[in-house]
């Protein structure tokens, strides 16, 4: 397919980005043409627009380029070699580009992938009317589930990776960063069977979600002693599991703190930049388990996540606050901004 598309640039090492034209991708061999009907705006993508010390590090010079990775859409044109997908087919996007052939990928874990490219950070991505994407990254979604849902599979498929990291039936939950990926993940642990989930968030609007989703207890650690609060909901004992998604450095500290000994802590916020950690006295003396989470597996999650997603335990349509445009994409950042959204939805 020949031509031209409206994209979304990342043009420069400096906060903002440019609506603009593309190329259609010419696909390879191996890849899939896929016309986007929904992506949605994720954290990365705030990180990138905003150019933090997070962006400026992972993408540094690697400027221009088309940024975007939470996707649905339609198949439009194959490459002769893919298998398993055909046209017309409605597929969200794994982002994890593996390799095929590292340590990691032949032993299960193509997740962490030596050589992975992220789709939308180290490639082109779906910011635009259309996007390639090498064919096994192509998850087939249910066509009965509209393409504005379905685009945020992928972050739910963060959720699902975090919480199930280990047991949570029967457990004791605290849940760190009320973003969606954090919300979905109260609407998770209730479903799993957790005795008490504990949600903390600096603001009331997304709050309201976490509440809505199934939390227990709120929690906001700008008014409240956040410690004091979580020990004294869970006499004094702790919480069984703590699921860091803020991405701050009082919440990881918090958060061990109130971690009773021999618990599970699984962490997938982004930090912008190091910070200290008494590891001594947090973790090895109380033998904590700690997991770094990355990404989705691929694609034992993915199945987790359509199946939570057909059984209603996690209603992302109630996620979406905001529809736009692709053209006023800069109307969603500001919303964000706003701290009056959750997932924000472009349709091209």
């Amino acid at each position: 397919m020949a031509g031209n598309m409206r994209a979304i640039w990342k043009m420069e090492q400096k906060e903002g980005l440019l609506v603009g034209e593309a190329e259609i991708p010419k696909i390879k061999d191996d890849e899939v043409l896929i016309k986007v009907k929904a992506t949605s705006i994720c954290g990365t993508d705030r990180h990138i627009y905003k150019w933090d010390g997070w962006a400026q590090k992972r993408i540094g010079s690697r400027v221009p380029y088309i940024f975007g990775h939470e996707v649905s859409g339609e198949i439009v044109e194959m490459g002769k070699a893919v298998k398993g997908l055909e046209m017309g087919d409605h597929v969200s996007a794994e982002t994890h580009i593996s390799c095929g052939y590292c340590y990691q990928c032949k032993t299960g874990q193509e997740h962490i992938c030596k050589n992975v490219k992220i789709l939308g950070v180290d490639t082109n991505g779906t910011f635009a009317e259309y996007f390639a994407l090498p064919y096994r990254n192509a998850w087939k979604n249910d066509k009965n589930i509209p393409h504005w849902v379905a685009t945020a599979q992928e972050p739910l498929g963060n959720a699902v990776h975090t919480v199930f990291a280990g047991e949570v039936a029967g457990k004791t939950v605290f849940i760190s960063g009320l973003g969606p990926i954090g919300v979905c993940a109260v609407a998770l642990c209730k479903a799993a069977g957790a005795d008490k989930v504990i949600a903390s968030g600096t603001n009331e609007f997304r709050q309201k979600f976490a509440k809505d989703f199934g939390a227990d207890i709120l929690l906001n650690p700008k008014e409240q002693n956040v410690r004091k609060e979580v020990m004294d909901a869970t006499n004094g004992e702790g919480v069984d599991v703590f699921l860091e998604m803020a991405g701050a450095p009082q919440s990881l500290n918090d958060g061990l703190a109130v971690t009773k000994a021999g618990g599970r802590v699984s962490i997938l916020g982004v930090f912008p930049k190091p910070f200290e950690v008494d590891v001594s006295t947090d973790i090895v003396f109380r033998g904590i388990t700690l997991h770094g989470i990355n990404g989705r597996r691929m694609f034992d999650t993915w199945y987790k996540s359509a199946s939570f997603l057909r059984s209603g335990a996690v209603k992302l349509e109630k996620l979406v606050t905001h529809r736009f445009k692709l053209d006023e994409i800069e109307k969603g950042f500001e919303a964000l901004e706003r701290k009056e959204a959750m997932k924000i939805v472009l349709e091209p």
